[in-house]
């Protein structure tokens, strides 16, 4: 695995973007495959309840997987600098206390999770028949936050190194494992809802597993040293400025999607299961998005340590506009066969007009959603990640809550719940590229270093 680490500071900026983003693509595309998988095993051998049950988790569920995912990777932004301005020494610390973090902050968030749930669930207005499988279903995913954490503090920390693709393997592996013990669980022995999660946790601990034994058995400069995992102050301190945005970040959106979720609920069990049909397929339109993002953030982060301004710009103007075309891409493809991919998972014509409304109202606005994210990944790796959080705090938490208060819910329209997505993008990208455009970002991290 130590061959695949890459310096991201010399070569051609767009060649070594791509050749980043494209392993990030594929993993997530087995990603999604297993959690596309998860939902039409449920829709096609259990029922509509059980798929609605499905979909009401999901954004709960979320909440904490995406606080978790923001974590390791706003942690992992102080490693991408170090590494790329050659300080070998304070990027091994900053590796050791990422694990030890990592470990503290599941403990802390199992907890509150498994707290939550129920009152998240009732705050969603969830049905009495969809309420019990919900529950069954985050109680098992939430007992699985540890395992989620190790892998992704092990995905963030290779990808901070210019390392995408041992993460990629990894994912492959959970993937097949996956399929297996969920055609094994659900249609095999009958277990419903339990089993799909079930399924989905064993899968996650394999890869976290792989994960955990390759980097007690490398020689690379990530190797967990378990003498060296321990907490320093100054340390400690960095990267939680770092990775709290990023966690928040992520938990800001899921908050904001619960009250969209609430409205969605106020039209019954079809109109869940259509929805959470969807919320599967759009995880495809994250793809681009999604890799993009991340492999902004490592390559400026790098750059960036490395005082390589220009370099940084060009870098990052590349990878906003593959971000776009590639999310406007899918978006088409997915608007062009709704109805076809929302019966995968359920035949109902209700659920189909539901998941297929949805699609529609949405997808092409995909490159708005691409952009907010791809400027958001290149001020992580210019270490403003209070900018991102801030902006979609505005923007994609209070903006679109009050939408969905004060516009969706009074028309009484299912298809205005829907546009609070559009709308809110819209305003998030209109806010990035103002300070993209003007803000002094590429120097963030040189005046922080000369004030400390």
């Amino acid at each position: 695995m130590a061959s695949n680490i890459k310096d991201m500071t010399q070569g051609r900026p767009a060649r070594l973007i791509f050749a980043f983003a494209l392993p990030l693509m594929v993993g997530n595309v087995f990603q999604q495959l297993y959690i596309v998988v998860d939902t039409a095993v449920v829709g096609r051998f259990v029922g509509v309840e059980a798929l609605a049950s499905v979909g009401a988790a999901d954004w709960p569920n979320w909440m904490v997987l995406g606080m978790v995912t923001g974590f390791a990777q706003g942690f992992c932004i102080l490693i991408s600098q170090r590494f790329g301005a050659g300080d070998m020494a304070g990027m091994r610390r900053n590796v050791s206390h990422t694990y030890a973090l990592g470990l503290a902050l599941a403990a802390v968030l199992t907890l509150a999770a498994h707290l939550a749930a129920r009152p998240i669930l009732t705050l969603l207005g969830t049905p009495d028949n969809v309420m019990g499988g919900a529950m069954t279903y985050l109680r098992i995913s939430y007992s699985g936050i540890f395992v989620i954490m190790a892998y992704n503090v092990f995905s963030s920390v290779l990808r901070a190194l210019g390392d995408s693709k041992s993460p990629l393997y990894a994912m492959i592996i959970a993937a097949a494992i996956n399929v297996v013990l969920d055609l094994l669980f659900v249609a095999g022995f009958g277990m419903g809802v339990d089993g799909a999660a079930l399924a989905t946790v064993i899968s996650q601990a394999a890869s976290a597993a792989l994960g955990f034994w390759r980097l007690c058995h490398t020689t690379g400069p990530y190797r967990i040293w378990f003498r060296k995992v321990r907490f320093h102050g100054r340390t400690l301190r960095q990267l939680l400025t770092l990775g709290i945005p990023s966690g928040v970040q992520n938990s800001i959106i899921a908050i904001a999607n619960v009250v969209v979720q609430s409205s969605i609920n106020l039209y019954g069990p079809m109109a869940m299961a259509g929805c959470g049909s969807y919320s599967k397929i759009e995880g495809f339109g994250f793809l681009p998005i999604n890799s993009f993002a991340l492999a902004l953030a490592t390559f400026i982060g790098q750059n960036l340590g490395a005082k390589q301004y220009d370099r940084a710009r060009r870098g990052a103007r590349f990878g906003i506009l593959c971000s776009l075309m590639m999310a406007e891409v899918v978006g088409v493809g997915i608007n062009l066969l709704a109805p076809w991919l929302i019966s995968l998972f359920n035949g109902d014509p209700q659920v189909i007009a539901f998941g297929t409304l949805q699609a529609r109202t949405v997808t092409l606005f995909y490159f708005l959603l691409a952009f907010s994210h791809s400027v958001a990944g290149v001020m992580r790796g210019a270490g403003r990640a209070i900018v991102p959080m801030l902006v979609m705090l505005v923007c994609w938490c209070v903006i679109r809550v009050s939408y969905i208060m004060l516009v969706a819910r009074a028309s009484g329209n299912i298809q205005m719940v829907f546009w609070a997505y559009p709308i809110t993008w819209a305003l998030s990208s209109v806010a990035f590229l103002l300070y993209f455009v003007r803000g002094d970002w590429p120097h963030y991290l040189e005046r922080k270093e000369r004030a400390a």
